[in-house]
């Protein structure tokens, strides 16, 4: 029986990126050949430097010096076919070549180390970053999670938003968050709203507690920050919503803390809650004057929950207009969580042209099952 290798086996030894270490062999070739051909007047032997430059470009100190010692040889040979190496013409280029190659082989040494040294960081930087946002569960009771974050700080996974979900008796929990700021400055504020809640909702019996607890925990935090005078403790605050989907109810309870309203997509519809007394943000609480109620909105089998932060809505395009969630969220078919979380974020960075000016967070919750409609009482508006 025949065998086949199988396929590229034998073309793993040659690589399309390898094919940039012959340009600097071929330029050797091409200038000597050149500075044979023309007269004896024109001299192209200098050139021969750009030969370990353009290796610096894209190969190791190595590669660069090995490069340098091919164009002196390149050189040398150059120097024969023009009457010897005795001139001092000749002695100055070979000189000039020899120094360019060690200032050049220096700096890519110097480049790799600190190479290797922001790859170490940024290993330990995205280490702890997992640790502090863990990924959402893709299930979580009779619900499917999808989330998506995008960065504003071009080497940061997470930043200033902040999102969590923990499972408790008869009922899923989630949060979602914006610390004032954006980029690393403002993971270790977000940190203290997560463990906060992921310890927190297991023990609250209801949502007024536990925001209450994530209250307290933000004050604490201030506190050791230096309490309200320092000049972090004045600009420090979190916008979050905290949800709660029970397992025998058609229903979403939630209180928001001066975070944007979620949506609702049931079909080609999409549906905004109205919250006609928003609390303060966490952080604020001399501006707290009562229990603010717990909001409850219908969520069918089927309905889509979509919780996001202000770095969604806030973004422009280059005319200056805001990214229109709503009629993005009502244009498309597709209900799958992690589908739509995906387009989204792909969408969202179209709109902006690849950049983000603020921290982006998006979470989307599908609600399997049986359960019976929603009252019709409750406020939701299309």
């Amino acid at each position: 029986m025949h065998h086949r290798e199988p396929e590229g086996l034998y073309r793993s030894a040659w690589r399309p990126s390898q094919a940039w270490r012959l340009i600097p062999i071929l330029f050797i070739v091409a200038i000597v050949v050149a500075d044979r051909l023309l007269p004896a007047a024109v001299h192209l032997g200098p050139l021969l430097a750009v030969a370990p430059a353009l290796t610096a470009m894209f190969a190791g100190p190595w590669t660069t010096g090995l490069s340098g010692l091919l164009a002196l040889l390149a050189l040398l040979f150059v120097g024969r076919l023009h009457g010897g190496l005795s001139t001092l013409n000749h002695q100055l280029q070979i000189s000039a070549v020899a120094l360019i190659t060690v200032f050049l082989v220096i700096y890519c040494l110097l480049r790799d180390r600190r190479q290797r040294e922001l790859a170490q960081v940024r290993s330990v930087s995205e280490a702890a970053q997992r640790v502090v946002l863990r990924p959402m569960p893709a299930r979580l009771g009779p619900l499917r999670i999808a989330s998506v974050y995008v960065a504003a700080a071009a080497e940061a996974h997470i930043g200033g938003d902040l999102y969590a979900a923990v499972r408790t008796d008869g009922a899923s929990r989630l949060l979602i968050g914006d610390v004032r700021g954006k980029g690393l400055a403002a993971i270790s504020d977000a940190a203290v709203a997560l463990c906060a809640f992921r310890e927190a909702a297991h023990r609250c019996v209801d949502l007024p507690t536990l925001v209450g607890h994530l209250e307290e925990s933000v004050a604490r935090n201030l506190a050791e920050l230096g309490g309200a005078e320092s000049p972090h403790a004045v600009e420090f605050f979190i916008t979050a919503a905290v949800a709660e989907v029970p397992d025998d109810e058609p229903v979403v309870r939630m209180i928001s803390r001066g975070h944007p309203p979620p949506l609702v997509l049931r079909g080609r519809r999409v549906l905004k809650p109205r919250f006609p007394d928003p609390a303060p943000p966490l952080g604020m609480t001399e501006l707290i004057t009562s229990d603010h109620p717990v909001e409850t909105l219908p969520f069918r089998p089927g309905d889509l929950l979509v919780l996001y932060t202000d770095g969604v809505i806030e973004a422009r395009n280059r005319s200056g207009a805001f990214y229109p969630l709503a009629e993005r969220l009502a244009s498309w078919q597709d209900g799958d969580p992690e589908a739509l979380v995906r387009l989204l974020r792909d969408d969202l960075l179209a709109y902006v042209g690849g950049r983000l000016p603020d921290d982006a967070a998006v979470i989307v919750v599908e609600r399997t099952g049986g359960l019976s409609e929603a009252p019709a009482s409750i406020g939701l508006h299309g």
